[in-house]
């Protein structure tokens, strides 16, 4: 489909869905237009796209809510700096941000330690029946759930459609393929690098490791939630991973690079292979910081060979919280319901290739042929973090500080996994949050 087609397209359905289905949305803007007096609420957001999702949405949130103004601030692109600042501005008695974008892996903190509003609270339970199956359970911290869902998130494995075609290779469905397959194309001098990825200590490597642990057949904890990750299978995937930079195929200042360093030197066209998340389909594409529209394919992650069909891709998303010291938590609920929406959520996937979290949008046929990441999602096995405890930040911490390691060559992977374990082991015994 034709550029110019696809903006219409999105375009068409975009006012379809706010005419159609955004009915209760207009009706409640018209109903509070001379309700109440203007209000200016911050909405703390990180980077989910370049070409102007934000401040599309905000535009026509403040077109049906005029008495609302929406101030958006940008949060840092490190999760886990995200999480620390925000922690220390909400602890402190800080009441903006207003809403923020937060992790789906915070509401066991953050419930635990008061730093969201419990939105069951406040919201009708129709409210949340709207959301894809899961995710509210996800969103939730004993008995109360704290996290609108916003969009979801998976890792993908992109690719460079033209340098696969020109050299007459498949897409791979292994680990190693890729591997063997990206060491060709550096070979050829086709691109700088093969492969590219999130290596830095922070908590987008847990979620890269959980793919790779995963595929290898490891886990992080037992039944008995035990730590084990000091096991045959997780020794196989660090290696691996190793492996890659030490081959050439991954370039050394990988175990610096967050989601957005990778995706730069994909977009810059300096490598044939990167794993990301739903987000990074729209970012290829986007004119003016991509040199590489139009030869970008799609597919699940791969696997370690013998290990089944496809790979497993880390759950993700991010979900909307409401900071408790708001002076304007009225105006707060409105703008997070309006987000939940079908017809912002129709944007979202449209404009953004994000995973919707309305599960009426995500269904929607008309939605997916827009958006290449949905026809992919089906074919994935995902693999949550394990994220379900107060105690979550220790335990991450744990995985990424020595698995970077590993992969900077500071320690051996051997080494690197005794010391996860017994961290890991540390951080499910502590009673501090």
């Amino acid at each position: 489909m034709k550029k110019s087609s696809v903006i219409s397209a999105v375009a068409v359905l975009s006012s379809s869905a706010m005419v159609l289905s955004g009915l209760t949305v207009q009706s409640a803007a018209a109903a509070s237009k001379h309700s109440s007096a203007p209000v200016t609420i911050v909405w703390a957001a990180g980077t989910i796209s370049g070409n102007g999702l934000k401040a599309d949405l905000i535009k026509h949130f403040e077109k049906l809510y005029p008495n609302i103004k929406v101030k958006i601030v940008a949060e840092p692109t490190n999760t886990d700096t995200t999480r620390a600042q925000l922690i220390s501005e909400i602890t402190g008695g800080a009441t903006t941000p207003d809403v923020y974008l937060g992790d789906v892996i915070w509401p066991g903190q953050f419930g635990s330690q008061h730093l969201a509003l419990p939105l069951n609270k406040y919201l009708p339970k129709s409210f949340f029946n709207q959301f894809a199956p899961g995710l509210v359970a996800g969103a939730s911290y004993k008995g109360n759930v704290y996290g609108s869902p916003w969009f979801q998130d998976s890792g993908f494995l992109y690719y460079r459609k033209d340098l696969l075609a020109k050299y007459h290779l498949a897409v791979p469905k292994t680990w190693q393929q890729l591997q063997k397959e990206a060491k060709l194309l550096v070979q050829k001098k086709a691109t700088k690098y093969g492969f590219v990825w999130e290596g830095s200590s922070y908590e987008g490597l847990t979620c890269d490791w959980m793919e790779y642990l995963t595929d290898a057949g490891g886990q992080v904890f037992n039944a008995q939630g035990q730590p084990v990750m000091n096991s045959p299978a997780a020794l196989k995937a660090l290696t691996f991973m190793r492996g890659l930079i030490t081959s050439g195929v991954t370039p050394k200042a990988v175990t610096t690079f967050t989601e957005p360093q990778a995706m730069n030197v994909f977009n810059d066209g300096q490598s044939a292979f990167l794993r990301n998340w739903d987000y990074a389909y729209t970012n290829s594409q986007t004119p003016g910081q991509s040199k590489v529209i139009g030869k970008v394919g799609v597919a699940p992650l791969p696997t370690f060979a013998g290990q089944g069909s496809a790979g497993y891709a880390c759950i993700g998303g991010w979900d909307n919280y409401i900071n408790p010291h708001s002076k304007h938590i009225q105006a707060d609920l409105t703008f997070i319901k309006y987000m939940a929406s079908v017809p912002a959520e129709t944007i979202l996937a449209t404009k953004a290739s994000e995973i919707p979290t309305n599960y009426a949008v995500q269904k929607n046929p008309k939605v997916r042929a827009l958006n290449p990441v949905l026809s992919v999602v089906s074919k994935q096995h995902l693999i949550a973090r394990p994220s379900q405890s107060p105690n979550y930040a220790k335990v991450s911490t744990a995985i990424y500080t020595n698995i970077n390691a590993a992969l900077a060559g500071q320690i051996s992977p051997k080494t690197a996994l005794s010391q996860a374990n017994s961290q890991l082991a540390s951080a499910q015994s502590s009673s501090s949050l």
